[in-house]
């Protein structure tokens, strides 16, 4: 092979490789639609044919385009993605093995395995990947051509949701007898990736166990955020990238450097599985024998409520999200679990990075100064300036919403609590409104000083670069730092002992103008849509939507049509983000390299 790749002309290399790209693409698209077909429908055995015989030929078909770039680009591989190259090319000859080699013809030890490496499932789930692998491959070919990543971004946002409505309106996702409109399909699928959590239907009584695996896989999407599941597919079977690839993916999953980019998405997705696998063991604990549910219930039940918290989504498989009448009582353990999931699903992937670090180095420091007898230098510096803005803020919210909520509600939608329910549910609900959507109170009984609380942390949400939604708690705290140094006359804006850059302020402001904004124009359009449902449960809503809450009066089945389309447009743009949806309507300017007069403008 690697003769026959040294002796072919590069160019040729890369006509070629351009033409089986594009192949490819569409063959990986066709398996992803023969498969939703095949899942979600009951099928004639005439057309299970035809499902097979595409699954087939996708099959074969992956088999000669790896082999022809196997002998192609040997050297490439060799250097950059060997290990990767040889297990999946492994798993995909072995399912072709029963094609060309008979049963009969294989050595007893082998014929052994034939019928596992012609199961549907291990055929399926083997082309699967391959399809993944070219779709991701697109993307980022699309990306090296300098397309603008915010628009790649939002678009790539778009095709899943498509996905996702499309896959929660087969027969299989509902349960018999429930059928589901193209509108509330549309409205959940968004709800999922946007991890929303508001929903035109009730989630416990429409979605079979099938459609509630859908919702929580479309929520571990959403939460992992699109471009980092497609970035980590792209590196990972690709080698490495361009240096544009490296710039555009960088900025998409916030690494530091582009050496650490896919040091960066392995402890993403390593944290986000690591925690909610976790969070699913403690809550299978909190719940067993107490919901009347079977063994495999309730392992769906913790597994997807784990996803849901971490991932800020607030969806729940129970009837009353989670102040059904079976864990309302006497189930303080379950709500702390969900409170601390949401909180490190709401303070971001950096955060738990940099603690990760910070933790790593105590240890070596540690290990150093007891075992080795060394004392090595210090760096004073390991914490950075986004995570003590995210952890104080966050903490301070925390505080201040749960002693409000608990001074308010405390013989209100509190009454009849034990004193331990009480300050339980007072910390869930100052921690619930940060994103997450659940609910143990019904919304409409608390009052309006309350609901004026959920209004502000709802806007507010969590930390950048996490699964929370808002405006985030590092634009409030620059914000707040920047009205503080006005205040005190100074000339820069400085918090912990740092020196924020005038981009960060700048982009502060304009996030908190646009968030304001959009909220008045949908307020504004609802009300029009809707002239017989209460304003303040519509401003409600819009707030909710926007910051991907969920929370909600109960309005939101009521909704027209049109209305449940706005509203899934305001949950996209709260989760792709304000900014980065402006940026991708608009074409940025070179920097000119000259400055104009300034000029002081009356502000007072």
């Amino acid at each position: 092979m690697k003769l026959i790749s040294k002796y072919i002309p590069q160019r040729w290399k890369n006509r070629f490789g351009i033409v089986l790209s594009l192949l490819s693409f569409v063959v990986a698209a066709l398996f992803i639609a023969t498969a939703i077909i095949d899942y979600g429908f009951t099928l004639s055995p005439i057309e299970m044919g035809y499902v097979a015989s595409i699954y087939h030929f996708v099959q074969l078909f992956f088999a000669v385009i790896f082999t022809i770039r196997l002998i192609v680009n040997w050297r490439y591989i060799w250097k950059n993605s060997f290990v990767s190259t040889i297990v999946l090319g492994t798993l995909l000859y072995l399912s072709i093995l029963p094609e060309i080699l008979p049963a009969a013809a294989a050595p007893m030890w082998l014929a052994r395995f034939y019928h596992a490496f012609s199961a549907k499932f291990y055929v399926v789930s083997v082309v699967g990947i391959f399809s993944i692998m070219e779709i991701s491959r697109g993307i980022v070919a699309i990306v090296r051509r300098k397309t603008n990543p915010p628009l790649l971004l939002a678009v790539t946002f778009l095709v899943i949701i498509f996905f996702g409505t499309v896959l929660l309106m087969v027969p299989r996702s509902t349960l018999d007898g429930v059928s589901i409109s193209l509108v509330d399909a549309l409205f959940t699928a968004t709800s999922s990736v946007c991890i929303t959590g508001l929903s035109t239907v009730n989630v416990a009584t429409t979605f079979s166990t099938d459609g509630l695996i859908i919702i929580a896989l479309l929520i571990q999407i959403g939460g992992l955020g699109v471009m980092t599941i497609t970035s980590f597919f792209a590196l990972f079977f690709m080698g490495h990238t361009t240096l544009y690839d490296q710039f555009a993916l960088r900025d998409m999953v916030g690494s530091d450097a582009f050496s650490s980019l896919m040091s960066t998405l392995l402890y993403i997705l390593g944290f986000t599985l690591g925690i909610e696998a976790i969070g699913a063991f403690f809550i299978w604990t909190t719940i067993h024998g107490d919901l009347g549910m079977g063994l495999r219930d309730e392992i769906l039940f913790s597994v997807f409520h784990a996803i849901s918290s971490f991932c800020n989504a607030g969806f729940s498989t129970l009837n009353g999200n989670l102040g059904n009448p079976m864990l309302i009582q006497g189930h303080g353990s379950f709500y702390i679990i969900i409170s601390m999931l949401i909180l490190l699903g709401g303070i971001g992937f950096p955060i738990l990075v940099n603690f990760k670090n910070v933790i790593f180095y105590h240890i070596r420091y540690l290990f150093a100064k007891i075992v080795r007898h060394k004392v090595p230098a210090k760096y004073p510096h390991l914490t950075r300036l986004n995570t003590k803005i995210a952890i104080s803020w966050t903490i301070a919210l925390l505080v201040i919403g749960a002693v409000s909520i608990a001074l308010i509600e405390w013989n209100g939608a509190f009454a009849g609590m034990s004193v331990k329910d009480k300050i339980v549910q007072s910390i869930f609900n100052a921690v619930a409104p940060r994103t997450a959507g659940f609910n143990s109170i019904e919304i409409g009984r608390f009052s309006l000083l309350t609901l004026v609380i959920y209004i502000i942390l709802m806007w507010i949400g969590g930390a950048s670069q996490s699964t929370a939604g808002g405006i985030k708690v590092n634009t409030i705290g620059v914000a707040f730092a920047s009205f503080m140094s006005v205040v005190r006359g100074e000339s820069n804006v400085r918090m912990f002992n740092r020196e924020i850059s005038d981009s960060s302020v700048r982009r502060a402001y304009a996030t908190i103008f646009g968030s304001v904004m959009m909220i008045i124009i949908c307020f504004i359009t609802l009300l029009i849509l809707e002239p017989n449902l209460d304003p303040f449960d519509l401003f409600f809503e819009t707030v909710s939507a926007l910051g991907t809450v969920g929370a909600s009066i109960g309005i939101t089945p009521e909704l027209s049509t049109t209305s449940k389309v706005l509203v899934s447009v305001m949950m996209f743009v709260g989760r792709v983000g304000i900014i980065t949806v402006a940026m991708s309507l608009f074409s940025r300017k070179e920097q000119p390299h000259y400055r104009l007069p300034e000029e002081n403008v009356i502000i007072n």
